[in-house]
C-alpha cells in the first residue's frame, strides 16, 4: 500500500542508472532495492514519470519508467532487457594485498571502471591487517557505484581473502598468463612493450599478483614461480599498491 505518492508529468525524463539484481528480463513491474530506492528518492529526487536505466550486474540492462515513489520505495516499469557488450574480451583476475582501508575505495573504483573481472584480496606474509568483512562489504558497494557511473553492466567480483599460497595455486585456465609484480632485472618489462610485439599477444586471460607494502618475500616469489608465475617488473620506480594494480589493469585491458 502506498502511503504517499508523488507524481510528475510523464513528459519529464531523467536518465539515471540503478542496480536491480531482480531485473525482469522480459520486462515488467519491479521495485528498487532499499539502498537504490533511497538514492533515487533522496539524492536524485526521482519522481513518477522519470526515465531511468536498470542493470542486474550480470550483463543485462533495461530502460524503465518510474511509476511511483514513496518516502522509502521506488516502483518501476521495465522494458524487455538487452545485453549490450561493454566487457573486454580479455579476462583479468588480480590478486591484491589490499592497501589501508582509506585507500581501497579509489582502487576498487578504478579497477571496476577499467574492466577487471575479479579481485581476490591476498593475505601475504607482509600484510599488516587482513581485510574485514565490513570493509569487503563496503568495497562491493563501491563496485556497484562504479558500474552505475561508468555504464558497466557486469559487476566486478570481489572474492573472499586467501593466503598467497592459496592464490598462486589457483587452477589454471586455458591460454592463461600468470605474473607476479616483482622487480627482476632478468625479466622483460612487457607492460612497456607495444601490445603487437608482445609474445603473449594472443593471451586473453591473465592472473596477476600484486604484493603488499614491503613487497613479496623470497619464499612467496619462489612459490609463485613453482605454479607458473613469471616476475613482472613495473619500471624503475616503486609504486604504491593501488598505482601498480591500476597500471597493470590499464595496460592489459
Amino acid at each position: 500500500m502506498l502511503s504517499r505518492v508523488f507524481r510528475r508529468s510523464p513528459t519529464h525524463t531523467m536518465t539515471r542508472r540503478y542496480y536491480c539484481p531482480n531485473l525482469p528480463l522480459k520486462g515488467g513491474k519491479v521495485a528498487l532495492l532499499d539502498t537504490e530506492a533511497q538514492h533515487a528518492i533522496r539524492v536524485m529526487r526521482a519522481n513518477a514519470g522519470d526515465g531511468i536505466t536498470l542493470f542486474d550486474g550480470q550483463g543485462n540492462e533495461a530502460d524503465a519508467t518510474i511509476d511511483a515513489v514513496t518516502r522509502r520505495e521506488c516502483f518501476c516499469s521495465a522494458n524487455p532487457s538487452t545485453r549490450p557488450n561493454r566487457e573486454s574480451t580479455t579476462s583479468l583476475h588480480l590478486g591484491i594485498a589490499l592497501p589501508k582501508p582509506d585507500r581501497c575505495r579509489e582502487l576498487i573504483e578504478r579497477l571496476t571502471e577499467i574492466g577487471v573481472r575479479t579481485v581476490t584480496p591476498v593475505v601475504a606474509a607482509r600484510t599488516q591487517r587482513e581485510p574485514s568483512a565490513a570493509l569487503l562489504e563496503k568495497l562491493r558497494r563501491t563496485v556497484i557505484e562504479a558500474c552505475k557511473q561508468s555504464g558497466r553492466n557486469r559487476l566486478m567480483t570481489i572474492q573472499a581473502p586467501v593466503t598467497t599460497a592459496t592464490f598462486v595455486a589457483e587452477p589454471a585456465v586455458p591460454s592463461e598468463t600468470r605474473w607476479i609484480a616483482h622487480p627482476n632485472d632478468e625479466c622483460e618489462d612487457v607492460l612497456r612493450s607495444p601490445p603487437a610485439s608482445r609474445p603473449d599477444e594472443e593471451t586473453k586471460s591473465y592472473l596477476v599478483a600484486v604484493g603488499p607494502e614491503g613487497g613479496w618475500t623470497d619464499d612467496e616469489v619462489a612459490l609463485a614461480s613453482q605454479h607458473g608465475f613469471q616476475c613482472l617488473p613495473l619500471g624503475n620506480r616503486i609504486y604504491r599498491i593501488e598505482t601498480a594494480a591500476v597500471v597493470i589493469a590499464a595496460r592489459l585491458l
